[in-house]
């Protein structure tokens, strides 16, 4: 799937995946999360879920730059659940992304190469039921400017499908707005050609 300069690829919704290898069950969760604290919030919803499970291995990525990203084994061998596991998402292209892989133990050791498998399998499963569509990314702007500035800034917002957030308007207006960040060079260079020293542009970049 083809992504824009402004657009990543994530999962719009949970999905789930299952392996079975010598009685133990390994069942992967792909879950759309956005901050540290919906993926923490996310892996106690699985432990209780799953409150008799031996291991809750996990792998996520976060943001459009796709640099905040963790794996954890949860006592598994060391490089043989976490890896394999955000190794699908790096397979498949994914950020703002948590998956979290369920292990019920059978009884038979599986050896790495085994737990290897049976992670990654997991974890591909589950996305491969996931519904995978891009993402834009979106900037935010803050204007600040008299109310004889209102009509030709509504007008840039509308001609650039600018996102309304936030509206006051006394003396003085305030308007919040969001933009596909392909577009914020453009709007800011629209502003700032209307010479009104009333104008102050406040700009504010995911991450």
């Amino acid at each position: 799937m083809e992504t824009s300069a402004d657009t990543f690829l994530s999962i719009s919704k949970e999905s789930r995946g299952l392996y079975r290898e010598k009685a133990s069950k390994f069942i992967a969760v792909a879950i759309p999360v956005t901050t540290e604290s919906e993926v923490k919030m996310n892996l106690d919803r699985i432990r209780k879920e799953h409150h008799g499970a031996n291991h809750y291995c996990y792998a996520y990525r976060i943001g459009y730059d796709k640099r905040n990203y963790r794996i954890n084994d949860d006592g598994e061998p060391s490089g043989s659940a976490g890896k394999p596991i955000f190794g699908q998402i790096l397979s498949f292209d994914l950020s703002d992304i948590l998956i979290v892989v369920v292990r019920y133990f059978g009884g038979t050791k599986l050896g790495i190469p085994g737990l290897i498998n049976a992670y990654r399998t997991a974890s591909k499963d589950a996305l491969g039921h996931a519904n995978i569509s891009p993402k834009t990314i979106m900037v935010l702007f803050q204007i600040d400017f008299d109310y004889l500035a209102m009509n030709v800034i509504m007008r840039i917002i509308k001609e650039k499908d600018g996102q309304m957030m936030k509206q006051t308007c006394e003396e003085r207006c305030n308007i919040e707005f969001l933009v596909r960040k392909s577009q914020k060079q453009d709007v800011i260079d629209r502003i700032i050609n209307l010479n009104n020293p009333s104008i102050a542009i406040h700009v504010h970049e995911p991450g």
